[in-house]
């Protein structure tokens, strides 16, 4: 299945380049939400809670009334997590949260389990260089995220795994990289980072695990209309 994503910085849809170089931006948030309707997911990321440089609650918000939005950025507590869900989210991605120190924070994902269940929950594990990343991709750990996701697997129903190399490049995906963390989980798996065509779509749909598209949809080079 094709995931649409919406990312929004000031206000703003934006295509970011491997999470630092600003590519794309619109303002015109009405005309996305009208292109993404009848989409059974959509991923709505807000970067600014994600960096911790503010948020864009408001916006986000409104787009979950209008498309069932798996939500994620600044997801810190179990209180911004159910406050998130109340806003309209259909489920919240967790990220850098996840993490203390170079290790996963098992407290932390049993803490959200046991208030929200793991079927409202999904677990980015998002990698650079082979090592997991987090803060904005800006922060290396020395952990897998093959490593990161058997431990996480108890408590989440889904991954979202992110490879930060091929991001926002339209090169093309890592497929052996995705399917070694299909390997390690039964749970639902979604994949982002450099998807650019449908056969890749369809190539991931036959391991069983969902992708995640942005830039090559907001260039035109991926019509999201002709992919399910």
């Amino acid at each position: 299945m094709l995931i649409p994503s919406i990312d929004v910085q000031g206000g703003r849809i934006v295509q970011l380049v491997q999470g630092e170089r600003l590519a794309l931006e619109s303002r015109d948030i009405r005309e996305w939400v009208r292109r993404f309707k009848g989409r059974a997911k959509v991923q709505l990321i807000d970067l600014d809670a994600a960096k911790g440089e503010g948020a864009n609650e408001d916006l986000v918000a409104r787009i979950c009334r209008e498309l069932p939005c798996r939500v994620g950025g600044g997801i810190r507590s179990v209180d911004r997590a159910q406050r998130v869900l109340q806003a309209g989210a259909t489920h919240v991605i967790v990220s850098s949260a996840l993490f203390r120190g170079s290790a996963v924070d098992l407290t932390f994902a049993a803490e959200l389990e046991a208030a929200l269940g793991a079927d409202r929950l999904i677990a980015a594990v998002d990698s650079r260089g082979g090592k997991v990343v987090i803060h904005g991709w800006r922060t290396p750990l020395e952990i897998t995220a093959v490593e990161a996701v058997r431990q996480l697997d108890p408590f989440f129903g889904e991954f979202l795994y992110t490879h930060v190399d091929r991001e926002g490049l339209m090169k093309g995906t890592d497929m052996a990289a995705i399917a070694a963390v299909r390997q390690a989980t039964t749970r639902r798996l979604t994949a982002a980072g450099g998807i650019t065509t449908a056969e890749e779509v369809a190539d991931l749909d036959a391991m069983g695990i969902d992708a995640v598209v942005g830039m090559a949809i907001y260039t035109g080079r991926m019509d999201p209309d002709l992919v399910r």
